[in-house]
C-alpha cells in the first residue's frame, strides 16, 4: 500500500468497517456465559446487538445446544436466515473452517473435509462472504494462549490443548482454485484470511493467472503458531506488500487485539474484534464482543474516523462485484498489469 504525506489524515480515509467474531468456536459457553450465545435465538440476537453497537461484518460460526461448534450446514442456513431477517444490511461472513472444535476429549481439532467445505458455496440463503485461507499452514492456536488466560476455561484441559496444538489449515492449490470457482459461480465473495506474505504472494499469482476475478478483501492474521506472529514489523511488512486497491483488516488475539486494531485504524485500515479473538481486555478482565465493538468505535472516533454503516461497508467491500478479465481485476485491486512479451522493468498502464 502506498502512503502519501496526507494519507494519515482521517478525511482521506474510508470509513471504518468493523468485523466482529462473536461466536468463539474454540471456547465453550461456560467459559464466558455472559457473552457466548447458545440457542439459535441467542445467536441471532448477538448479531443484532453487535450491529447496533457498530459492527457491520459478522464472522459467523454456529453452535449446537450441547455447546459444541456445529458441523451441520442446515444450522448455518438457519442462522444466516435469522440474521438476514433481523439485520438485513449486515455483511454475513461465514467462517471457512465451518467448525474446527474437537468433538470430545482426545479427538483432533481439525477443519472439515475439502468436499464439505466446498458445500459452503451452496448455503441457502447465501452469505455475502466465505473466508478462504491460502496455502496449507499450521494453526497452533495454543502457542500464544498463555496459561494465566486459560485458567478456569475449557482450554485449560490438556486434551484440548494437545488437539489445538496440532491443528492445521488445509488449503492446497487444487482445493483453493476449485473453492474460489464455486464461490464466485454462486455470487459469494471470498474474504481472504492470510497468514503472512507467502499467502499474499500466492493469491497475487492466482489473480495474475485469471483464477480469481473479484475484489481482494484481506485479513492479516497475527496469532503465531504457523501464522505471522503479533510483531508490528510483520504487520507493517504485510501492509507494504498489499496492493493499493485492496481492503485490509487486522486480526490478532487476546491482549494483542487492541493495539493491532488501533494501529490498523490509525493507518486507514480496518479492525476485527469479538470473543473468537479475545475474551479479555488489556487488564485481563472478561470483555465481551459488544463491549469490544463499543471500545473500537470510541477509538476510531478519537482518531477522527467515522464508522461505516451496513450499506457503506458493502460499497467499501464491493459486495457483488466481479470482473470480466485479468486486466480489469488487476486494475480494480490497484495492481500493476501483467508483463507483455518484450516489456522491460515494471509494466505500466498508458
Amino acid at each position: 500500500m502506498q502512503f502519501f504525506d496526507d494519507s494519515l489524515h482521517p478525511e482521506n480515509m474510508e470509513k471504518v468497517v468493523i468485523t466482529v467474531a462473536p461466536y468463539g468456536p474454540e471456547w465453550m459457553p461456560e467459559d464466558f456465559p455472559e457473552d457466548i450465545p447458545l440457542t439459535m435465538d441467542e445467536q441471532i440476537q448477538k448479531a443484532v446487538e453487535c450491529y447496533d453497537a457498530g459492527a457491520t461484518v459478522l464472522h459467523l460460526h454456529v453452535r449446537e445446544l450441547d455447546g459444541k461448534g456445529s458441523k451441520r450446514l442446515s444450522k448455518f442456513n438457519e442462522l444466516i436466515a435469522g440474521v438476514r431477517a433481523a439485520v438485513p444490511d449486515m455483511i454475513i461472513q461465514v467462517g471457512g473452517s465451518i467448525s474446527f472444535a474437537p468433538e470430545s476429549d482426545g479427538e483432533a481439532a481439525k477443519w472439515l473435509s475439502d468436499d464439505t467445505r466446498h458445500m459452503l458455496a451452496e448455503l441457502t440463503p447465501k452469505p455475502d462472504q466465505v473466508t478462504v485461507a491460502i496455502n496449507t499452514t499450521q494453526m497452533n492456536i495454543m502457542e500464544l494462549l498463555y496459561p494465566e488466560y486459560l485458567e478456569g476455561t475449557s482450554l485449560a484441559n490438556p486434551a484440548f490443548q494437545a488437539a489445538y496444538s496440532e491443528m492445521t489449515v488445509p488449503a492446497g492449490p487444487a482445493w483453493v482454485i476449485e473453492h474460489l470457482k464455486r464461490l464466485m459461480d454462486n455470487d459469494i465473495q471470498p474474504h481472504f484470511q492470510l497468514t503472512g506474505i507467502h499467502a499474499l504472494e500466492t493469491l497475487e499469482r492466482l489473480v495474475r493467472k485469471g483464477l480469481y476475478k473479484g475484489p481482494m478483501n484481506l485479513t492479516w492474521i497475527g496469532i503465531g503458531g504457523g501464522f505471522d506472529g503479533p510483531n508490528p514489523f510483520n504487520f507493517f511488512n504485510f501492509i507494504h506488500r498489499v496492493p493499493n486497491g485492496c481492503t485490509l483488516t487486522s486480526e490478532s488475539l487476546l491482549k494483542n487485539v487492541l493495539p493491532f486494531n488501533t494501529m490498523a485504524m490509525s493507518m486507514g485500515l480496518h479492525p476485527r474484534v469479538g470473543n473468537e479473538d479475545t475474551i479479555i481486555d488489556h487488564k485481563g478482565a472478561r470483555f465481551g464482543s459488544v463491549a469490544q465493538i463499543k471500545q473500537t468505535v470510541r477509538i476510531a472516533h478519537e482518531l477522527g474516523r467515522e464508522i461505516a454503516n451496513g450499506k457503506e461497508a458493502r460499497a467499501i467491500y464491493r459486495i457483488g462485484e466481479k470482473y470480466n478479465s485479468i486486466e480489469e481485476t488487476l486494475l480494480a485491486n490497484g495492481m500493476a498489469p501483467n508483463r507483455k512479451a518484450g516489456q522491460k522493468g515494471v509494466p505500466q498502464r498508458g
